[in-house]
């Protein structure tokens, strides 16, 4: 039986670990904090008892779990990130410990009034009963992705303790710089040596994914000229009116706030400017391909026709692809998928399969050779003061790591 108390320690000794990733460093990982429950977790899956245990310059960890059986079964491997979301502070996280969730609110912070509410959040109410884990109100939490990184040690070291239960070779890996797209540019995934692996890496218990965005990143610079507001007429050009012109002309009903399934969107996260110069920062989603293209060539589109209509070359549109939709690589080996549906049944766990609204490390793997879908990790909320975990969520994933392995050396 996995210990209830073991996976709430150990997750709280990752999650007041400050390992906040930043997008515009250029370094690997991009924040030298990252190191510090890196290498911790490297140190700890030697203390458990794993094999081959590695830390690389960019502080990617891979670990083995060796066979105990002698017939020849595929290599799995389970994957997770520790670094945490640059959208909202992982500094001083101060976690708090809710036993038997009443099904009500929750007061997070009392001097500043945060509330986490089922009246808004009303996936809390599945989880009356339960232990909650949740910030203070004043960081995120952490469990995107130290939940999962929790489960896969816990699955770890609950194998090694009991070698009745038979599994084939097992690859564990960490990754840093998940968040800002770059936790698997530099997996070497010739020396993680899977077959296919999972990330633990998703939200609600039973979730079970191998759809994802197809992701860019779009960076539109708007440029004007500024002179002397007195003597502006006929002059000046306000390069914050144009790029205003630009965002008004993209649909306002496709965004994030307004859409969800297989609905893809445009999501301006940043925005900084003065007459001279304004750059506008999107990121661009939609899980079919040719929707994605078409998302993109809209931005060209809109730049040229107001360059056309300004006579001169205010707008530059840079767009880079972030990462690509993992079912055209997962769809030909669908059996990855049916040996953790048929985990989760086993666990009298509800599958929820779905695509994802984002991406995860999986995504880029699978287009690398290693095809990766993604599991439930437990949290909800990710990347703000209202993030939570159940502790039972934890359990239940720990519990479909170890059944995966399982099911996966069944002799043929």
């Amino acid at each position: 039986m996995i210990s209830k108390e073991h996976i709430i320690k150990r997750f709280i000794s990752y999650v007041t670990i400050d390992t906040e990733s930043d997008p515009n460093s250029s370094t690997t990982p991009s924040t030298k904090k990252q190191w510090d429950l890196a290498n911790k977790l490297a140190e700890e899956l030697k203390t458990i008892g794993m094999h081959d245990v590695t830390i690389d310059d960019n502080a990617y960890i891979m670990a083995t779990l060796p066979s105990n059986v002698e017939y020849d079964i595929p290599t799995i491997g389970f994957i997770s990130h520790f670094d945490t979301s640059p959208d909202f502070t992982g500094a001083n996280v101060k976690p708090q410990i809710f036993e038997n969730y009443h099904g009500g609110d929750i007061l997070l912070n009392k001097e500043e009034n945060i509330v986490l509410s089922p009246d808004y959040f009303d996936d809390l109410r599945q989880y009356i009963g339960q232990t909650l884990i949740t910030t203070d109100g004043t960081t995120l939490l952490g469990a995107d992705d130290k939940a999962g990184i929790c489960e896969i040690v816990s699955a770890m070291e609950y194998l090694i303790k009991n070698p009745e239960i038979k599994h084939g070779k097992i690859r564990v890996g960490f990754t840093p710089d998940e968040e800002i797209g770059r936790g698997a540019h530099k997996f070497d995934v010739e020396k993680f040596g899977a077959d296919w692996a999972y990330t633990m890496d998703g939200s609600q218990i039973g979730e079970l994914e191998y759809e994802n965005f197809n992701a860019a990143g779009a960076k539109v610079k708007v440029k004007g000229k500024i002179v002397h507001p007195g003597y502006a007429k006929g002059k000046m050009i306000n390069s914050m009116y144009i790029a205003t012109e630009f965002i008004n002309s993209l649909p306002r009903l496709e965004t994030p706030e307004h859409t969800e399934g297989y609905q893809g969107f445009f999501h301006l996260h940043n925005i900084h400017g003065d007459v001279e110069e304004t750059i506008l920062e999107y990121i661009i989603r939609d899980h079919d391909k040719e929707k994605f293209e078409a998302r993109k060539a809209l931005f060209e589109k809109l730049a040229a026709e107001l360059n056309s209509q300004y006579g001169i070359e205010a707008i530059v549109v840079d767009i880079k692809d972030q990462y690509y939709n993992m079912k055209e690589k997962v769809e030909p080996v669908m059996h990855i998928v049916d040996i953790a549906e048929e985990a989760m049944k086993q666990l009298d766990i509800e599958p929820l399969i779905k695509a994802i609204r984002g991406g995860t490390d999986g995504s880029q793997l699978s287009y690398m050779g290693l095809p990766c879908p993604n599991i439930f990790a437990g949290g909800h909320n990710f990347h703000g003061r209202y993030e939570y975990v159940p502790v039972e969520s934890m359990i239940k994933a720990t519990q479909v790591i170890c059944k995966i392995a399982e099911l996966t050396a069944v002799e043929k």
